[in-house]
């Protein structure tokens, strides 16, 4: 009867606690996306040396109530040669997520965490064929290890925590 109220959405609270964490995707969208070659034709001449790539990722997180978190992956990528910019290409990329039964500690690090490298594979594919549609080879974004980035931005506010708080 558990297992019939799940799949009909109807579930109690005790059935929901009975059955553990639960994070799921509800949706996935590009808020915005931009892709420049300020240089073109110019920018797609044969170099001989690779540009100089440079990448910024950055994970915002907004409750929605009900379990559902509004999760956003910005990706900024710019290349150059030289001074000059090859191409720049933008992408903000959200998910809306379900997310139940997480104990309160574990739910920060499943928001900036595990959300973040659901979305990741997506944006990846999508910066990569804007660079391809654009006349360059396709850029394809390492992996993101989405911890080490939480854990430095933790790290990060302590310090400033800490500072502010000697200053007094």
């Amino acid at each position: 009867m558990a297992e019939m109220d799940r799949v009909r959405g109807t579930q109690t609270q005790t059935t929901q606690e009975a059955q553990g964490p639960y994070l799921s995707i509800l949706t996935q969208y590009i808020k915005d996306l931009s892709f420049e070659s300020p240089n073109a034709p110019a920018a797609l001449r044969a170099r001989d040396k690779a540009p100089a790539i440079n990448i910024n990722i950055n994970v915002h997180a907004a409750g929605m109530g009900d379990n559902l978190y509004d999760i956003v992956l910005t990706i900024d990528a710019k290349a150059l040669d030289d001074k000059e910019v090859l191409f720049q290409a933008e992408l903000t990329y959200g998910g809306i997520f379900k997310i139940e039964n997480f104990p309160e500690e574990h739910l920060t690090p499943v928001i900036f965490i595990e959300c973040p490298r659901l979305l990741f594979p997506f944006a990846r594919q999508i910066i990569a064929d804007a660079t391809r549609n654009g006349g360059f080879p396709p850029l394809m974004i390492d992996p993101i290890d989405f911890a080490t980035l939480y854990h430095n931005r933790m790290a990060e506010q302590n310090d400033g925590k800490g500072q502010t708080q000697g200053q007094h």
